[in-house]
């Protein structure tokens, strides 16, 4: 049985795959900009320390806050990415190029995989998300959800649907590089730190990338093809929401170097995620509305 084996270094990792042939080593070589780095960092820690403690109550005259999420003005043209690497797995439909998935824009200008949040909560109802944000897949090289939300202190679960060597790195509020070598393997970590984390593949799908949010409370949703999002069982108060975006810009390329191809592929390096704010105030048994108009301006 295959055997793996971690190799950490400053700007690179090494996952050695050791059978009776030999190694198959999949190194994936990273220039990353130390200031961006710290940058992202910072961005974790500043959630996180916002957030702040929360308490769980019995919420017995909640109200509801629902609302959308619209882009306003051109639509930038879609962000595809050549697929370099597993075509027959990858695209199968022989397209040749795949999505980056970074802005998704449905009927009526509603936009896709956002999230919105309350700021500042500290108090409500139980802590209780989707569980299809809480499982992650990697499929035709894509990370389906694109967008997880996992509570604090929860298990986020990971497979790959895919007959190849998928390797997710995290960086941010969590760190690992966990290998998938077999179909449909599950593997857990526990997410003990709230605050946001990127996903990609080091197993040489430069391509594939995904957000993660860790949170400490249950007002947090991600919207859906027409860019709606609800919250329920909201305390009477006055809060600050937050719609939050990934970034659809491409900023620009890294190297990356895929020794099982021998050769050198380019990373991409997307733009800074995007935030709007707004005041709402949720009174006893009502509900409330809140909607964002978001774009290039």
């Amino acid at each position: 049985m295959p055997k793996f084996q971690p190799t950490v270094h400053d700007d690179y990792f090494l996952w050695a795959v050791c059978d009776g042939r030999g190694v198959r080593g999949l190194l994936m070589y990273r220039t990353v900009s130390r200031f961006a780095l710290l940058a992202f960092l910072l961005a974790v820690t500043a959630f996180a320390t916002a957030q702040g403690d929360y308490k769980v109550i019995a919420v017995n005259d909640g109200g509801t806050i629902s609302g959308t999420i619209k882009w306003s003005g051109p639509v930038p043209h879609a962000l595809d990415f050549p697929v370099t690497k597993d075509p027959q797995i990858c695209e199968p439909d022989g397209k040749k190029t795949v999505s980056l998935e970074r802005l998704i824009i449905g009927p009526e200008n509603g936009v896709a995989n956002t999230m919105v949040y309350l700021k500042n909560i500290s108090a409500g109802k139980a802590l209780e998300l989707p569980e299809q944000r809480r499982h992650l897949d990697q499929k035709h090289c894509r990370y389906i959800p694109h967008i997880l939300l996992v509570p604090q202190n929860a298990a986020l679960q990971m497979q790959s649907s895919d007959a190849t060597l998928h390797t997710i790195h995290m960086d941010g509020a969590a760190t690992y590089n966990l290998p998938f070598p077999f179909q449909n393997q599950i593997t857990s970590r526990t997410m003990s730190t709230p605050g946001l984390v990127n996903l990609r593949c080091n197993g040489g799908h430069v391509w594939m990338n995904a957000e993660m949010m860790v949170v400490p409370h249950p007002y947090y949703a991600v919207t859906d093809e027409s860019g709606r999002f609800e919250f329920s069982n909201v305390p009477p108060g006055t809060y600050q929401i937050v719609a939050w975006h990934e970034g659809w810009g491409l900023a620009g390329k890294e190297q990356a170097y895929d020794v099982l191809t021998e050769r050198t592929v380019q990373r991409p390096i997307f733009s800074e995620p995007k935030t709007w704010e707004k005041s709402v105030t949720v009174n006893a048994n009502q509900p409330s509305t809140v909607n964002f108009l978001i774009g290039n301006k």
